[in-house]
């Protein structure tokens, strides 16, 4: 059953009548993203802490295993794009939710090196079928002029994750133990997501009987639907600005989850406390969330080349001054700062990559720039430890990470400008 069959019976008499649709589809986004990056994303550190106490696995093999989770929601991320083009959406991230609920149930069971590194394999593929790519291309799909706004809302449940549901999680496997802990957790992916997404996602505009904005649908000459429009797949990964923006993303995603995972311990080790060092996470995530909902705004009004290109000449400067900062006041300003960024860069690359190629065949585009922006999620905490174990300190190797943020802008500048295909495909 095909998207747009699948909701024929779902007409113009939707609840919100009144108020455009799709702001009923961010909000059901945004409580989504909330819990997987509460329980999911953000959680993986929580669970590597209890692998290592309860479980008695070394702190290299729980780390070697969580590398797994990206890898496996990197490729995974490749067949959910490909189901969410032929089939409902919302079949896709129930069952998303329903893996990782089960691979969250086993993880109290594990005790075996094969049996961590199957849970982490399995609870990355769960979370790419319900987090991001579905996330991402239902926004996109169900706006246009207002694309910006409408992510930088539905984005922000990825910070309000890891400030609301991470702690929880945490404090009842410090509780409990992780065996008592995860059937709560397990309970909460499949609660937490799929009634929200059966209550309000739509997967179109168009199965509605509007267009994206609200407007109405696009036809041709004998009055049939116009379908998306749009760079084909084989054509937009092939492109100069694929190639360069992906790489771009590779390198700033490198720095900023790099930088993020040592964050905590270069605090503390230069404040001495670390009820500061918690103080300092918890500012960055609220930085994250009021950068980006700025960043919604401000793209109404700038182009967003020169948006990313503020943003990752901002991360460059903010891990300059971490390199250097000693004193609170220093730690924080650069935190502020780096906050900002973290909550914009994430959500610039589908909306570049929407804004480049249009919706033909985004949801495959935005996977796989997403399975190749892995790589520096999974290289950039090891480099930064590599780093300071080399170097003996956290100096150089936080400047290494904004040498990164510059080489992302060099790769941002030689892609060219970001409608170039789509508008040289309209003028064909």
């Amino acid at each position: 059953m095909s998207a747009e069959r699948a909701t024929e019976k779902d007409g113009p008499d939707e609840p919100g009548r009144g108020v455009f649709y799709g702001w009923y589809v961010v909000g059901a986004v945004l409580v989504i993203m909330t819990v997987t990056a509460g329980l999911g994303f953000y959680n993986l550190s929580v669970y590597l802490k209890a692998f290592v106490a309860q479980g008695g696995f070394s702190v290299a093999a729980t780390s070697g295993a969580t590398a797994c989770f990206f890898i496996s929601s990197g490729i995974a991320g490749l067949g959910v794009a490909a189901l969410i083009e032929r089939y409902d959406p919302r079949w896709v991230i129930t069952g998303g939710a329903i893996v990782c609920s089960i691979a969250t149930l086993g993880a109290g069971h594990v005790a075996e090196l094969w049996q961590l590194y199957l849970f982490y394999i399995l609870f990355g593929a769960g979370y790419a079928g319900a987090a991001l790519i579905p996330g991402t291309t239902l926004v996109a799909r169900w706006f246009a002029r207002r694309r910006s706004v409408a992510l930088s809302i539905a984005s922000t449940g990825l910070s309000l994750g890891g400030i609301l549901l991470t702690p929880v999680a945490a404090s009842l496997i410090d509780r409990w133990g992780l065996q008592a802990a995860t059937p709560w957790l397990a309970l909460g992916f499949v609660i937490g997501i799929i009634p929200i997404a059966w209550l309000l996602i739509r997967p179109s505009p168009q199965a509605i009987g509007l267009g994206p904005d609200g407007d109405p649908i696009k036809r041709d000459e004998s009055g049939a639907v116009l379908p998306a429009d749009g760079i084909d797949f084989q054509e937009a990964i092939r492109s100069r600005f694929f190639i360069l923006s992906t790489s771009a993303f590779i390198f700033a995603m490198m720095a900023q989850v790099g930088v993020i995972a040592h964050q905590f311990r270069l605090v503390a080790l230069r404040s001495g406390s670390d009820e500061t060092a918690a103080l300092a996470v918890a500012t960055m995530a609220f930085a994250s969330i009021v950068g980006r909902l700025a960043g919604g705004w401000a793209l109404s009004f700038i182009p967003s080349r020169r948006f990313v290109f503020a943003l990752v000449v901002g991360q460059g400067l903010a891990l300059t001054f971490y390199s250097f900062a000693e004193t609170p006041f220093a730690l924080f300003c650069a935190t502020i700062l780096f906050g900002v960024t973290v909550g914009n860069l994430l959500m610039m690359q589908p909306l570049m990559l929407a804004e480049a190629f249009g919706l033909k065949a985004y949801g495959r585009i935005y996977s796989l720039s997403q399975l190749f922006m892995t790589a520096g999620v999974a290289t950039g905490p090891a480099a930064v430890g590599f780093l300071y174990e080399w170097l003996n300190g956290y100096g150089v190797a936080f400047l290494v990470m904004a040498a990164a943020s510059l080489l992302a802008f060099l790769f941002i500048l030689a892609g060219g400008p970001v409608r170039a295909m789509i508008e040289r495909k309209t003028h064909a």
